[in-house]
């Protein structure tokens, strides 16, 4: 099947945490035989700060952030598509994008809007009336998201969805595995998220506020953003991370944190990337709590997980190097067998299949 994918970036994860979750994806499916064309506007600098190359198993396309050129991208994906994809969050011309590609089908072609951030994104319809997606949804031949699980699937079909089904975040062994602990990376407790409103209040009661309890113990803070956040002096601000240092970032902390966006943790099931990417590597993963966590990953045993700032502080007092190693080898194994981009892109494929069956049924 030829895929036309439009979303943020897949070279460039410069504010665009999405683009693990594109990148593990689209390899596996294209591992299925399946085409890939990924385009992407030149916006946010993003080409600037490329932490990989244009990859053998997709073309990229690159498109000149204006209405020209979205139009002229979006009239060469429609002439051969198979699969025609607008993901949210492309971040420059998103209305005109999610309006256009379901008219941009030809005879058989598939339109699927695949959200990367659900739980956003239905609060957002929920409190607009005039919401454009309200009326565009039912024009989709599908609705994929990264997570989200009944609430998510629920809430999509309300707006009149034909179908939903999350895929969500997955690991890709090839890229996230376990690597030597870097002095830089050094920590007892580390974070990597960008700083993002509906995030930075959790991230001081999880991060900051146990750093503050913690006199004695070193505290990382990685993502764009943080620059002028006031942070207590055991915390360190390193500043954006680029893909290719995750796996050291994430092996170099005696644990690391995770914590859920406020609207993914409100709707549950909904597992960022660096969930999948830190098991992968074999670190020790603290979370917040959030409904659907024993779907990936055992609570006790390969995650531990915190109700606040308070159990964050108690878990480090009690975390030893071997107790931390014991919890991440077994949530690597956990990932290995049951959560890795492998076993999304067959869920993926099997859905397509089915999607096209029904459309020739119907013709």
């Amino acid at each position: 099947m030829n895929i036309d994918f439009f979303g943020s970036s897949l070279v460039s994860s410069y504010w665009n945490g999405a683009a693990t979750y594109y990148r593990g994806l689209l390899r596996a499916l294209a591992r299925l035989g399946h085409q890939i064309t990924f385009y992407e506007p030149d916006a946010f600098e993003r080409q600037d700060h490329r932490d990989i190359a244009d990859p053998d198993w997709a073309r990229i396309a690159v498109y000149p952030a204006t209405a020209t050129g979205w139009q002229q991208a979006l009239a060469s994906a429609r002439r051969n598509a198979d699969l025609l994809v607008k993901a949210s969050g492309v971040g420059v011309f998103d209305a005109e994008l999610d309006a256009a590609i379901p008219d941009a089908k030809r005879n058989g072609t598939l339109a699927v809007y695949w959200d990367v951030d659900a739980p956003a994104t239905l609060d957002a319809i929920e409190s607009d009336p005039q919401h454009r997606l309200r009326h565009l949804i039912p024009r989709y031949d599908a609705v994929l998201t990264y997570g989200g699980h009944a609430p998510v699937v629920d809430g999509y079909r309300r707006w009149g969805a034909r179908a939903c089904a999350p895929i969500y975040n997955a690991l890709d062994p090839d890229t996230h595995y376990p690597v030597a602990p870097e002095d830089k990376f050094r920590c007892d407790l580390s974070f990597l998220g960008n700083r993002l409103p509906d995030r930075e209040a959790r991230v001081e009661e999880f991060f900051l506020k146990p750093a503050e309890r913690s006199a004695g113990r070193s505290f990382l803070l990685g993502g764009a953003g943080w620059e002028d956040k006031p942070i207590p002096p055991n915390v360190t601000a390193h500043g954006h991370v680029g893909t290719g240092d995750h796996n050291a970032f994430y092996c170099s902390a005696l644990a690391t944190l995770n914590i859920n966006r406020e609207s993914m943790a409100r709707y549950g099931f909904s597992p960022p990337t660096r969930i999948f990417e830190a098991a992968g590597a074999s670190a020790c993963l603290i979370s917040d709590a959030w409904e659907g966590i024993d779907l990936f990953l055992g609570p006790g045993e390969e995650i531990l997980v915190a109700t606040d700032g308070e159990a964050v502080v108690d878990l480090l007092k009690g975390l030893t190097v071997r107790s931390a190693r014991n919890i991440g080898c077994k949530a690597r194994q956990r990932m290995l067998a049951e959560h890795t981009y492998s076993h999304r892109a067959i869920q993926v494929t099997r859905l397509l299949d089915l999607m096209a069956r029904h459309r020739e049924a119907a013709a």
